[in-house]
């Protein structure tokens, strides 16, 4: 069966029909890219798993009806009831559109700028990121120049009515050398309509630099959105990181994490909680290149209905790397029959001074445990709940962000009760 594939004659007339600022050359760059290469299909590696036909034909039929990009003046009310649960400095990007840089184009400790201002060479090297390129409107730059007390909430709001939408987000963020930071990025959407989002994320992390880092996706369940995130740390720069996938009916997050430079100490997690009509995958890689430097990630995932959660984490120690720590762990909670996970734990390793350590685990709720609650006197709905709590309480506990810790246990707690609830129905009808 042949693969979905973009129009490009449609893409070209919408990329040489976008606004003649600083991206113009970047944006025909990458339409050069994409014209060579094409979209993943599912005959590589990568994606052998996730078929992006889905975000093929939400392109297509917003590229065929000219590509324009949607007001965001309706989400007004949809994005303070989101900026309100945790108190940071936010900057919001509305259906690719870049709000006013408020309170101002300068804040204590972060500069911030539009990417067409002074446009960066843009990662070109993975299609997604062609295509995220060449339909960018702009993007946002923020530059962390010392320690910033404040976290800094980025809002990525999208919404679709009838029509389908198509959104690119480019954000860039450089934390100079000794300075900290608290990093909150927020998807969330919308309406009815199809919608397809696709965001791009780099993060540049001076020597002795910290950053605090907590990302939440909480999309419609009929949206679809692909991200990639790239970090590069500095020498003996400190990075604590944690995601959380809510929503969403297609998902495909890359994370890209290279160590460069000695010292560094990242540490990442990842929860992913899915139901009925969910596809959720989670590709990381970590390139040790040189040594001493730690990394580890663990990555949990809570499934119920019929869906499928893909997790794919790689970590590469280049030759050289001696000293190189890292380890990576993912566990999955299976609460239907028709949930699939799709678990792929990699080490590639060329240095011989090395710890290094990785598996998976794949299971059921204990039914011990679970008649021992309901022995006490809970409910079967009441005990799942107790138990799926437990196993997603150890990662929301180590959000990073602690202002934003509360508001992303109400979301989970919030999801988990949607999952159970679905269980009960579903048991109901049988």
């Amino acid at each position: 069966m042949k693969a979905a594939a973009l129009n490009f004659d449609d893409l070209r007339s919408v990329v040489r029909q976008m606004p003649d600022n600083g991206l113009a050359a970047v944006r025909e760059t990458a339409l050069a890219h994409l014209g060579e290469n094409g979209l993943p299909t599912l005959s590589d590696e990568d994606w052998k798993y996730t078929d992006l036909a889905p975000l093929v034909d939400i392109s297509n039929r917003w590229l065929g009806a000219g590509g324009q990009q949607r007001s965001a003046s309706t989400q007004r009310e949809a994005i303070e009831a989101i900026t309100a649960t945790i108190d940071a400095t936010w900057f919001v990007i509305a259906n690719g559109q870049i709000g006013e840089l408020a309170p101002g184009s300068n804040l204590d400790g972060i500069e911030v700028s539009r990417i067409s201002d002074a446009p960066s060479p843009l990662a070109l090297s993975r299609p997604l990121a062609n295509l995220n390129a060449a339909l960018l409107h702009d993007g946002l730059r923020l530059r962390i120049t010392g320690k910033v007390e404040r976290p800094i909430g980025i809002l990525l709001m999208d919404s679709s009515d009838t029509e389908a939408v198509v959104t690119q987000t480019y954000i860039e963020i450089d934390v100079a050398p000794g300075g900290a930071a608290d990093l909150i990025e927020y998807y969330a959407s919308n309406g009815d309509g199809d919608l397809y989002a696709n965001s791009v994320l780099t993060v540049n992390i001076g020597d002795d630099a910290i950053v605090n880092h907590a990302r939440i996706q909480n999309r419609s369940l009929k949206h679809v959105q692909t991200s990639r995130t790239s970090i590069s740390p500095g020498r003996n720069a400190v990075l604590r990181m944690a995601s959380y996938d809510l929503g969403g009916g297609l998902i495909r997050n890359d994370i890209e994490i290279d160590l460069g430079n000695p010292g560094a100490d990242v540490s990442f997690d990842g929860l992913y909680l899915a139901g009925d009509g969910q596809h959720i995958d989670n590709h990381t890689r970590v390139d040790h290149r040189v040594g001493p430097a730690t990394s580890s990630q663990e990555y949990r995932g809570i499934l119920n209905g019929e869906c499928r959660c893909v997790w794919n984490g790689k970590a590469i120690v280049h030759k050289g790397a001696d000293g190189t720590d890292a380890k990576q762990a993912n566990h999955n909670l299976l609460m239907s029959e028709k949930a699939e996970i799709d678990a792929k734990p990699e080490l590639e390793i060329y240095a011989e001074d090395v710890k290094c350590a990785h598996g998976t685990t794949v299971g059921q709720l204990d039914d011990t445990a679970l008649f021992y609650l309901r022995s006490r006197g809970l409910d079967k709905q009441h005990a799942l709940r107790v138990l799926t709590h437990a196993f997603a309480a150890d990662l929301v506990r180590r959000t990073p962000v602690k202002a934003a810790m509360q508001g992303i246990s109400d979301i989970v707690e919030a999801r988990l009760a949607e999952l159970i609830q679905a269980d009960a129905i579903a048991a109901l009808l049988a």
